[in-house]
């Protein structure tokens, strides 16, 4: 390997689960079918997350329960972090860690280019991301040993097993985004300070693993839904139930009558009685022209659109960045559709390009904007598929990779993240790592660090039982 790149190693259907409270569906996007058979398409859960209602007040009173309680363990740090989410399993032969003296069944389809740091090859469909190595980090040793959609989603984003399988799917713990932004906060007074862009979907399950799960709805993301491709998108456009409006909550009546209308749990004298500055402060939230202007990615250029690319994947990177730079702390990107167990060229030669330019391009833009070294910026999946190809399962289609948790690759950049590094190694065939082995705990660790909160932080659920935000990892050090 070249001595410019520093390497680092041993030896250098719709399924709303979880949701409480009122909620409206705006349907988005074409379905996907997942292996398990089931075709499920996309919608946006809006109700009380995101608009004036009863989460928000709800969220801004644990917001301050947890700083009267002196569990507010934030460093002073004003990071954030943008995690593309990659639902449903990329393959790190054709992708991050390609190996290209394999057999041709491992190997793949694709051939490896250099990158602008001599050392680190990444695919030949990845030439934006090739000119931007200096800036990213490829782990290449991430495993989980879990081959199930579900098993690896939940320990990813949750850092728990937990029995989640294909057969009991619900999310048992609450996502590393939740539990960060309980003690976060936003960046910016008025901000939610955890959003999924569109929404957040994890394998089918709306928000799923993303969501705050036992810590409760609160703490779910504000997913705005909708488009951001369109030219006029805005939260704005989307009509809640009943008619509610923007433009309505201009009246503080108002106002109290949404809440009202959607607080079915509590009694109508209580909310009024103990809840009124929390509704106040969601009032607001909603109706914060900086909140508002965070999501008129009208605003943008329309050469910088182009770049990012004009369809959702590349809208929803460039609105992360709008989010994150108006103080929001944790921002998802949903790309949807992964799971390639055949057909596996069409499709990498559809999606790849896309990925290549949004991600290629938001690198660029929040360097461009001085904003790099506040914003981590991660591009993780579930888990990777099998580095041998199948034969297309018996006529179902040309070759294809299945799944595969034993080893799988991350790009990380920003956040005081060092460029142009590769940490860990998989074996000359990409089945398992050969040098630093990785958990999600680990990167884990590293996102809590990045934000300022210690990973040893100890959390409580609903029945007071201390939880160990991170169980068995410790940050990644080789990449700062």
């Amino acid at each position: 390997m070249a001595d410019n790149v520093k390497r680092v190693g041993v030896n250098a259907s719709l399924i709303p689960v979880g949701q409480t409270g009122s909620m409206f569906r705006i349907e988005s996007g074409k379905p996907n079918r997942y292996c398990d058979g089931l075709s499920r398409r996309s919608f946006v859960q809006l109700g009380m997350a995101g608009m004036a209602s009863g989460a928000i007040p709800e969220l801004l009173r644990a917001k301050t329960l947890t700083a009267a309680t002196g569990e507010h363990k934030n460093s002073g740090k004003q990071t954030s972090i943008i995690m593309i989410w990659i639902d449903g399993g990329l393959s790190h032969l054709d992708t991050y860690d390609m190996k290209p003296e394999a057999p041709e069944e491992y190997r793949g389809i694709w051939k490896p280019i250099k990158t602008n740091v001599p050392g680190i090859d990444v695919t030949e469909m990845f030439p934006l991301q090739a000119k931007q190595a200096d800036k990213f980090s490829l782990i290449r040793s991430i495993h989980h040993d879990r081959g199930d959609h579900f098993t690896g989603g939940h320990i990813m984003l949750t850092g728990r097993e937990a029995g989640v399988s294909g057969f009991d799917n619900r999310g048992k713990y609450p996502s590393i985004a939740s539990v960060a932004t309980k003690f976060t906060g936003s960046r910016q007074p008025g901000m939610p300070p955890y959003i999924a862009v569109p929404y957040a979907a994890s394998i089918g399950l709306v928000p799923g693993y993303h969501g705050g799960n036992f810590l409760g709805s609160e703490f779910d993301p504000y997913a705005p839904g909708g488009d951001p491709n369109a030219d006029n998108y805005s939260v704005t456009t989307f009509d809640p139930p009943s008619g509610m409006t923007i433009d309505r909550l201009e009246s503080r009546q108002e106002v109290l009558k949404s809440f009202d209308q959607f607080s079915r749990r509590m009694d109508q004298s209580k909310i009024l009685e103990t809840s009124g500055k929390f509704q106040q402060e969601a009032y607001d939230l909603v109706t914060s022209a900086h909140v508002k202007s965070a999501f008129h990615i009208g605003e943008e250029d329309v050469k910088l659109r182009e770049r990012y690319g004009r369809g959702g994947w590349g809208q929803s990177t460039l609105l992360a960045r709008r989010l994150v730079e108006a103080g929001a702390t944790f921002v998802t990107v949903h790309f949807g559709g992964w799971d390639n167990h055949w057909d596996l060229q069409p499709a990498y030669e559809g999606s790849l390009p896309r990925v290549d330019a949004a991600v290629a391009s938001l690198l660029q833009d929040l360097s461009d904007r001085s904003l790099l070294e506040q914003v981590l910026v991660l591009v993780v999946s579930e888990f990777g598929r099998t580095p041998v190809m199948n034969n297309g399962h018996d006529g179902k289609g040309t070759p294809g990779r299945d799944h595969w948790g034993r080893a799988f690759s991350c790009l990380a950049a920003g956040g005081g993240v060092q460029g142009g590094r590769i940490v860990g190694a998989t074996n000359a065939r990409g089945e398992r790592p050969a040098e630093l082995p990785l958990k999600p705990d680990d990167l884990h660790a590293t996102m809590y660090h990045v934000l300022g909160i210690d990973p040893k932080l100890v959390y409580y659920d609903r029945m007071g039982v201390p939880v160990q935000a991170v169980r068995d990892g410790d940050v990644i050090r080789q990449l700062f």
